[in-house]
């Protein structure tokens, strides 16, 4: 026993010396529970929802009063045109359109049939799905107070009107495939530097540390950029993944996402000492928040509000956006040029930052 303590004792000296590996055993797991107790959440809230309105009367107006204190949606607007729901749609800024047409208190009063159109946005087939269950529901119980014959829906799912989830998985696996692989691979180039005593050789080179970590990031992200072609040719040739937009819009945006995708691997090397350390570091800032925190899986508007503002760090979440804007809806740079914004933004700081660490290290 006197070994076993022995043994012991010395191996708390070691942890308590190794303050990395002690944050990582005491706290990532709190961090973890945190994270996946507030973000996993398949409830549907506070879906934006706009209405066109063509009857505006109290019939009407009471329909819409129920679907928003119903807490299952959030009214963000009223629409007049056909143009103006299509800007909504593509936007984001609505992802339901509420028509309500004209004569509706009328008819209801004569209780003669009425129709009641819910338009969709079915970029997200999980959630679109939701929205027209719940849609029905809301309708189908306002409709119930003693009206004969009780209201129909009209449900139309733009975009994706089968709701085939493979167009609303594969945008975010191409995202996520990317986005873990541009940080590996460029989080160990530098620190494979370190590991091989070679740094030392290109701190003595005529070379700063910005021209450096460019040479570092161009192979790679060609490579990555190639390598999410490849992913997108190939899920439009097995999974049917349409493409609706320009090509050119698609390819910036692969261009931005991955060149913040890589200045965030280069990041992590300047701060890690070995390749494990680097490697695991990197797993934790793409693969979590990509999978998590960019409304791949679970809808952004469900999360908490702390947990939403900490998602604006994430660039798979503008990504995504963009990435289904052009492929979904082939829509143009108005509808999502604020995301591609983000994305310069996060690859300009995120390289920048590298820059400044690499200067440390090198002074």
């Amino acid at each position: 026993m006197r070994r076993v303590a022995a043994v012991a004792v010395k191996e708390l000296r070691q942890i308590s010396r190794d303050r990395r590996t002690l944050m990582i055993l005491l706290f990532v797991p709190a961090f973890f529970l945190l994270l996946f107790g507030y973000a996993l959440n398949f409830d549907i809230r506070n879906v934006a929802l706009a209405v066109n309105d063509q009857d505006r009367s109290i019939r009407s107006r009471e329909l819409i009063s129920a679907f928003v204190n119903s807490g299952y949606f959030r009214l963000v607007g009223y629409v007049d045109s056909p143009r103006e729901m299509d800007r909504l749609v593509d936007e984001g800024l609505a992802r339901t359109i509420l028509t309500i047409p004209h004569g509706f208190e009328r008819d209801i009063a004569l209780k003669q049939p009425v129709d009641v159109q819910v338009i969709v946005d079915g970029d997200n087939a999980n959630t679109a799905a939701t929205v027209v269950g719940y849609s029905r529901g809301l309708i189908a119980e306002f409709g119930a107070v003693g009206m004969r014959p009780p209201l129909a829906v009209e449900p139309r799912i733009w975009y994706n009107p089968q709701l085939r989830s493979t167009l609303f998985l594969v945008p975010g696996l191409i995202a996520y495939i990317s986005m873990l692989t541009a940080v590996v691979s460029t989080a160990l180039s530098v620190v494979r530097e370190k590991e091989r005593g070679t740094m030392e050789q290109v701190r003595m080179a005529p070379i700063s540390p910005l021209p450096y970590i460019i040479g570092k990031t161009i192979p790679y992200l060609v490579i990555s950029f190639v390598s999410a072609v490849i992913v997108i040719v190939a899920a439009m040739l097995l999974f049917d993944l349409p493409m609706r937009g320009s090509w050119l819009l698609l390819c910036a945006a692969i261009g931005l996402f991955l060149i913040g995708a890589q200045a965030m691997g280069l990041l992590i090397s300047t701060v890690a000492q070995t390749q494990q350390v680097a490697f695991q570091i990197s797993l934790l800032a793409s693969l979590l928040p990509t999978m998590i925190l960019s409304g791949f899986i679970f809808p952004i508007s469900s999360m908490p509000t702390g947990v939403q503002v900490v998602s604006h760090i994430v660039p798979a979440r503008y990504f995504l956006v963009a990435l289904r804007s052009i492929v979904l809806k082939g829509a143009d740079i108005g509808a999502f040029w604020q995301e591609m914004m983000a994305l310069a933004i996060f690859a300009t700081v995120a390289l920048s930052l590298a820059s400044l660490r690499l200067r440390r290290e090198w002074a």
